[in-house]
């Protein structure tokens, strides 16, 4: 008996195939291929074949709906609308967190996060986002460096300079080593944190989002791990920063310090 024939139909390329729909596909399926190493802007543009600047509104689009991460170094890298959040290090949120921090949203009207340090680095464990029109999108699998998020400002005030000091003397990466006036600088702002007990990012990640982060007591009397972030587009920063939402920030930090968040999972191999 005679080996069948394989056949295999060939796809052509629809007439008004959308170009950007088509490339925002093609990208999908390269973070697919590299989820470990990611990739950049420039690869992205190069392998499309477009201008960095359409590249970076691809990624920036990907990132804004959850099917992206972004590193520290700015490597994109598959985010949890792809199925790969556990990349990332977060953990499913359990229900009587993630309502805490809806109702912080429902509050302030604004779009709400849990984060977890990990060394120099936050990573983005859950999102609640505003249902504002104008809004903070979703940051689940994000990770950023502490020193500029508002929640891992929170957390580094809550550690002494000894230790903030040796956390970034350590660092693997030039970007995650401070040192002279770089690392006095950010010493000097974790006095400032540390006097009016919450933290802010005023543009310092984006251009224009700000945010109001306040580390969530650890139970156990150590140095807390997670914070919550309130964020809002910086036309409201005026609303977020105000004495209101910084209290209602407060209020689900205390009612968080009794919870088992998020279990710790165990880092990443090197």
């Amino acid at each position: 008996m005679g080996v069948m024939p394989q056949h295999f139909s060939i796809v052509k390329r629809p007439d008004h195939a959308i170009e950007s729909v088509d490339n925002a596909l093609l990208l999908i399926d390269l973070l697919r291929r590299h989820p470990q190493e990611g990739v950049r802007v420039q690869d992205v543009a190069a392998y499309l074949g477009v201008a960095p600047s359409s590249a970076h509104r691809l990624l920036s689009t990907l990132l804004y709906r959850g099917f992206v991460t972004r590193g520290p170094a700015r490597q994109y890298r598959p985010g949890p609308a792809l199925g790969v959040a556990e990349t990332q290090g977060t953990q499913s949120v359990p229900g009587p967190v993630l309502e805490i921090l809806a109702q912080l949203s429902a509050d302030t009207g604004e779009t709400v996060s849990l984060l977890r340090r990990r060394g120099v680095s936050v990573v983005f464990l859950t999102t609640v986002e505003s249902r504002q029109r104008l809004r903070v999108g979703e940051r689940t699998g994000t990770v950023l460096p502490a020193r500029l998020t508002s929640g891992g400002k929170a957390l580094l005030a809550a550690l002494d300079d000894v230790s903030i000091r040796a956390l970034y003397a350590g660092g693997r990466s030039p970007g995650e080593r401070l040192a002279g006036s770089d690392l006095e600088r950010l010493l000097a702002e974790m006095d400032e944190v540390r006097a009016q007990g919450f933290a802010l990012n005023l543009r310092q990640t984006e251009s224009d989002i700000s945010a109001v982060g306040i580390a969530v007591p650890h139970s156990s009397g150590l140095p807390p791990r997670d914070a919550v972030a309130l964020s809002a587009p910086a036309v409201r920063t005026t609303a977020l920063t105000s004495e209101r939402s910084i209290d209602l920030v407060r209020r689900a930090c205390a009612d968080l310090a009794g919870l088992e968040l998020v279990p710790e999972s165990p880092p990443p191999a090197d």
